[in-house]
């Protein structure tokens, strides 16, 4: 047990903006009052939920990958030695499991969502997922470039292509569904890219993306799953993509959605060499469009690794960059690509994408719809959030940093007319009650009675960054894990799955086709429940 007093509590699902408030927790949760409990004066500090992410990468083949082709920024960040509660491990642009756990609960975040797992690898992501301490989890299937999937809706199967994508979900035993360039992947494998929503997607002769895009769109919605279709839109990071992501976002009317690193996908130019922001035209369509959520996928200055199942993009990056390149075909899912990339604030294109997603995250008005990310490790670590949420907090700080842009930047970008400056709410709120929301995760992200007891305790500093980077005190499930930089504790945290209802006769159906496409035997594809470390399964059916 225990009992926090006079901290200045922040905590936007329950409407909290800045009270001074004392908080109870009896077996990892909330609670009205705690007697005899451990007591921790926070008087002059400031009390957040924990933090959660709705849209990185932090476990999987892909993420194996990028580690070997990078043993040059290993040193990057510190190591942990082994003892009773830790276990060492390498830091830089994509660390290792434990270190990844020890990273994120040490500025404060509590809830991870793992973006982009093929089926056919869900079973090592797992693994992978098990071994992060401290944070819960959760994963979202590929599915946007199935080939089962994409046969049924161009056959007009409607009812047996849900079954399929809910069978695919159970199987991986995820918790949502990603689809990354509906269309793109597939129609690569044939030589060509799918850039055009009403152009025939290549190898089919009338589905085309925007027909992925609607169904999948609709099954998500009609199998219940807490959270939306999570899309990454075609043609991204390509100057002028902004037409694709605003018709992309009309075939959406009507079905819930959220649009992954809408930063990416906010160009306008016809080539790179004229390429600029188009972040107000795309913040006005949003804006007008609350049935949509997003995260800014923000870019930061400096070394990063491009992860990304968009393998068209990443060959197209390492065309143009001459980097060092991984790229390969998973089967009839998905593809996937890895660039080491470094972002300068010299380069043209790169200043261009730093200021967009500052100011998508300024333009969007509501920011229960709009969450930090950086699309780790796409954009830049996870671990330099502290440093965005200083850009936010600050119109000082962000005209100090765009002094080192190029001269001609200033036509092409609108940050400097952005004035905005986020309160301590506005934080709390795309760091954790937002993105808590849109993942369907009603326990977390809310410091109401009965939530889960996740929490962070920041000293106040005017040095933005130092404060969020550098938090007193990190409680997780009631558990006091981080104590002023020092781990005490390193819980297991719980993976969340989804369970959506499906014809019992999908497994007959699928069976044959395996058979025929797959390097993998049927009965050894689905994930074993058993395997997973606590697992809390959503029984979508159970949703009113």
């Amino acid at each position: 047990m225990l009992r926090i007093t006079g901290g200045t509590v922040y905590d936007p699902a329950n409407q909290i903006n800045g009270k001074v408030r004392d908080i109870c927790i009896v077996d990892g949760r909330i609670a009205e009052s705690a007697v005899g409990a451990r007591e921790i004066d926070a008087t002059g500090l400031i009390i957040f939920p924990g933090g959660v992410d709705v849209h990185t990468h932090v476990a999987g083949g892909a993420m194996n990958f990028a580690r070997a082709m990078t043993p040059e920024d290993h040193r990057r960040t510190q190591t942990f030695i082994r003892n009773q509660s830790r276990r060492s491990g390498i830091g830089g642009m994509t660390p290792s499991t434990f270190a990844t756990g020890y990273l994120y609960a040490g500025m404060g975040w509590t809830t991870v969502n793992e973006a982009a797992v093929p089926v056919l690898s869900a079973r090592h992501t797992h693994e992978e997922l098990g071994e992060i301490p401290i944070v819960d989890k959760s994963c979202l299937v590929l599915m946007a470039n199935n080939e089962i999937m994409m046969d049924l809706i161009q056959a007009g199967e409607y009812e047996k292509a849900k079954d399929v994508v809910a069978w695919y979900v159970w199987a991986a035993k995820a918790y949502g569904v990603k689809a990354v360039s509906p269309g793109g992947v597939a129609a690569w494998k044939w030589g060509e890219d799918a850039k055009q929503l009403t152009s025939p997607i290549a190898g089919y002769h009338k589905l085309t993306p925007g027909d992925i895009v609607k169904n999948l769109a609709r099954i998500v919605d009609d199998l219940q799953l807490p959270h939306p279709m999570h899309l990454h839109c075609n043609n991204l990071g390509a100057p002028g993509n902004i037409s694709t992501t605003i018709e992309t976002m009309k075939h959406l009317e009507g079905h819930r959605a959220h649009i992954a690193h809408l930063q990416y996908h906010a160009y306008g130019g016809d080539d790179w060499d004229t390429i600029r922001s188009e972040s107000a035209q795309m913040a006005d369509y949003f804006n007008a469009h609350p049935h949509m959520t997003t995260d800014a996928g923000a870019v930061l200055f400096g070394d990063a690794v491009t992860i990304t199942a968009d393998g068209p993009w990443q060959h197209m990056l390492y065309q143009l960059t001459g980097r060092k390149w991984g790229n390969l075909d998973v089967e009839n899912e998905t593809g996937c690509g890895i660039v080491p990339y470094t972002y300068k604030p010299s380069n043209l294109v790169n200043a261009v994408q730093w200021a967009v997603g500052l100011e998508l995250l300024l333009l969007i008005n509501d920011p229960w719809r709009v969450f930090l990310t950086t699309d780790h490790p796409n954009g830049a670590c996870f671990w330099r959030y502290p440093e965005i949420i200083q850009l936010l907090m600050s119109a000082d700080f962000r005209n100090d940093c765009m002094k080192i842009l190029p001269p001609q930047i200033k036509s092409r970008i609108t940050l400097p007319e952005l004035t905005r400056e986020y309160t301590l709410y506005e934080i709390a709120t795309i760091t954790s009650a937002g993105p808590a929301r849109a993942l369907g995760l009603s326990q977390k992200g809310n410091l109401g009675i009965g939530k889960d007891a996740d929490l962070v305790i920041y000293r106040a500093d005017k040095d933005i960054a130092r404060m969020f980077g550098h938090p007193r005190y990190v409680i997780k499930a009631g558990e006091i894990v981080i104590d002023d930089g020092d781990i005490r504790e390193t819980p297991e945290g719980q993976q969340f799955i989804a369970k959506p209802q499906y014809n019992p006769d999908t497994d007959a159906f699928l069976r044959p086709r395996f058979e025929d496409c797959y390097s993998l035997a049927f009965e050894n594809y689905p994930v074993d429940l058993s395997g997973i470390e606590q697992p809390e399964v959503h029984d979508c059916n159970a949703n009113p």
